[in-house]
């Protein structure tokens, strides 16, 4: 028989041991989001339908994404034992700088569309946290803003990092006249991005009637309702509107076709590579083959695998299961990056113990940036560096150096009927 007897007092007092609590609404629930996920579902509730989609979506059926993210499901880990990791390094050097973390901010377009302070929340943050951050040229801020807000809030010992990300316009000294800017403004390295030749069907645009600026509709004014915060930041800040382009007005869509040029070629990456004096990263490789003709012939610094997040081509290779026969392919001596699927600090350590020397965050960001500004991308890189931290010592390691194959294996759900090659582009 089980003894029982009055609770004492001072017992009681012990249990009775209540939070403080927090009046500032922001901090509250970024402090209750603990996976990149919950900043997602923050997000949603807080942004307008067309601006979350917009940020959310990919093309057509978003296949791609969907693979993406589940190819990162699907990992095996294999940890070693009886090896204490008390001391971590989570720093590595990239292309001829260092960073705190094994990953940077991809360059996102439209950002201060997800929330006001758009890409100087996301410079900030990363310059604080001691990472890089790609600015798009289809960024909502300069490029001189944005390396000022990066220089500011640099963390110490590690000096700002900021990329520029390059589109090839149908006018070509556009593009030319973004290259000399970014590097007159201290840019260490320049992403050409190659997959985005017309824009892919992103069919929640659509169906939204998605544009840029956005339109005040019935549909978008009863949205709204639930969500004035945004709608009064959007209206009493300046004018959403490109920083480095003069066309805006329309779906997005129509503003890619409209200044994209889908003849982009080889030639263009040469006269690029002419202009840049600093790093020279091709992203939206796509298969091998492409990623040996970049890093054996045209003298490129690092491949970015990317299918631009399932944005652009729905069914387009999954980065992550083409890693390992990218580096193994191109070699140790040449930079691998991989985007597109990361949601967790775990696929990181995946994709750095399977070859990749680098990730890239897009939509973890961003939902870090909608969930809650300047401070929800914080938390966006406290959660993965966490993550991160925790996966590295479960797996009995103390640096990003000591990733290996063995650590990981990639579960397949889709085999391919028979190996296809492409024969490359001459």
């Amino acid at each position: 028989m089980v003894q029982r007897q009055l609770p004492r007092p001072a017992e009681l007092f012990e249990l009775m041991r209540f939070k403080t609590p927090e009046f500032d609404g922001t901090k509250r629930r970024l402090d209750a989001a603990l996976t990149i996920d919950d900043l997602r579902a923050i997000a949603k509730r807080r942004t307008p339908k067309a601006a979350f989609d917009y940020t959310d979506g990919a093309a057509e059926g978003e296949i791609s994404i969907a693979r993406a993210r589940q190819a990162f499901r699907d990992v095996e880990f294999h940890p070693g034992i009886l090896a204490p990791a008390p001391e971590l390094d989570t720093s590595t050097e990239i292309l001829g700088g260092r960073s705190a973390l094994p990953f940077g901010i991809a360059p996102t377009g439209f950002t201060r569309l997800m929330q006001t302070e758009g890409e100087t929340a996301g410079a900030g943050a990363a310059a604080a946290a001691g990472i890089p951050f790609t600015l798009s040229t289809l960024g909502t801020t300069t490029i001189e803003d944005v390396k000022a807000v990066a220089t500011r809030d640099a963390a110490d010992g590690f000096p700002a990092r900021t990329w520029f990300q390059l589109y090839v316009m149908r006018d070509r000294e556009i593009s030319y006249g973004l290259t000399r800017r970014a590097a007159e403004a201290g840019y260490d390295t320049l992403m050409f991005t190659v997959d985005t030749p017309v824009a892919g069907a992103r069919l929640r645009d659509k169906r939204n009637g998605f544009s840029i600026p956005p339109q005040l509709t019935l549909g978008t004014i009863l949205n709204a309702i639930p969500r004035p915060w945004w709608w009064i930041d959007f209206l009493t800040t300046p004018k959403l509107e490109f920083a480095s382009l003069s066309t805006t007005g329309g779906t997005v869509g129509q503003l890619i076709d409209a200044a994209m040029d889908p003849t982009i070629g080889y030639d263009d990456l040469a006269v690029i590579r002419d202009l840049w004096p600093g790093k020279l990263l091709v992203k939206g490789v796509q298969t091998v083959e492409d990623a040996v003709r970049l890093t054996d012939t045209h003298g490129v610094d690092g491949i970015v695998l990317s299918n631009h997040g399932g944005r652009q081509l729905d069914r387009a290779p999954i980065p992550f299961h083409l890693l390992p026969q990218v580096r193994a392919a191109v070699g140790d001596d040449v930079t691998v990056m991989l985007d597109t699927g990361i949601m967790n600090g775990a696929d990181i350590v995946a994709a750095v113990a399977l070859g990749a020397d680098f990730a890239l965050i897009g939509r973890a960001y961003l939902y870090g940036l909608m969930a809650g500004g300047r401070r929800g991308v914080d938390r966006t890189i406290a959660i993965l560096r966490t993550e991160i931290e925790r996966t590295m010592r479960l797996l009995g390691v103390s640096s990003l150096a000591e990733l290996e194959p063995g650590h990981v294996t990639q579960l397949t759900r889709l085999v391919p009927v028979a190996p296809q090659l492409r024969a490359a582009v001459r």
